[in-house]
């Protein structure tokens, strides 16, 4: 069976995530914001919780990591070669390696840009990849620490990933994300679309996450750089994807 998986809000405008195995009991959380909310939903739904998967380290995504792990026992999961950034782990795991959630493995992927030791976790039998400040909906993360021909290619490994994959990321920052991306391609009616429908979902006080892969292939304007209209509407017609990608980012962090 498929992981079951549980959006759970934290702070102001962050996500964690529970993933839990049905066949084993076994239940991992994806970035730790506070650990309050967690653990609410953890005894509401009856689970355990065995793992604890870290992608990056600031601290809105670890600053509950210490007093969950301390009441629950969990293991530690993190990017060994940021280990010294992130909280003390159990088991450091390098990109291209596997976790496991009860009987499903998944793969960890390495994406910075947004920090230099982000990570992904990709579990395919899952149709799902966690990918925090990385890929967003209708975004992605602000260069804290890479430069934008690392994200550019970072991004570039998840939008090869199937299309049907569900991309949970960590913040609700759909909606200032959607009207950015109409400045960027206006006549996108599937961006249209779905601009109108995020609106609504807020509006309903509803999260905006997880998004597919297949949707943000179609909207978001960090993974359409090789688009010819949006070349066009940039003045960049001659240039490479990469550049392109660079003045959209610059643009979205003055937007």
């Amino acid at each position: 069976m498929p992981l079951e998986i549980v959006t759970v809000p934290c702070l102001s405008d962050n996500y964690a995530y529970l993933a839990h195995d049905p066949d084993t009991g076994a239940t991992a959380v994806v970035d730790v914001p506070e650990a309050g909310p967690i653990r609410a939903e953890l005894d509401r739904r009856g689970w355990q919780l065995t793992d604890i998967l870290i992608t990056h380290h600031h601290w809105d995504h670890v600053d509950g990591v210490a007093e969950l792990g301390q009441a629950t026992g969990a293991a530690t999961w993190g990017n060994a070669a940021d280990a010294g950034r992130l909280p003390p782990l159990t088991h450091a795991v390098e990109p291209g390696g596997e976790v496991t959630i009860g009987s499903e493995t998944g793969e960890v992927l390495d994406v910075p840009g947004h920090t230099i030791g982000h990570v992904a976790f990709h579990f395919p039998a899952s149709r799902a990849v966690f990918t925090a400040d990385s890929l967003m909906a209708l975004g992605c993360g602000r260069l804290f620490e890479g430069t934008p021909k690392q994200m550019y290619k970072s991004l570039g490994h998840l939008a090869a990933l199937p299309p049907e994959t569900q991309v949970y990321s960590g913040h609700e920052y759909t909606a200032a994300n959607a009207k950015f991306a109409l400045t960027i391609e206006p006549e996108n009616g599937a961006l249209i679309s779905r601009y109108e429908a995020i609106a609504a979902a807020r509006e309903a006080g509803q999260p905006t996450v997880p998004s597919s892969l297949r949707d943000e292939l179609d909207t978001n304007p960090f993974l359409r750089s090789h688009v010819s209209e949006i070349k066009s509407r940039l003045g960049m017609q001659a240039a490479s994807e990469p550049e392109v990608f660079a003045e959209i980012r610059a643009r979205k962090d003055n937007f």
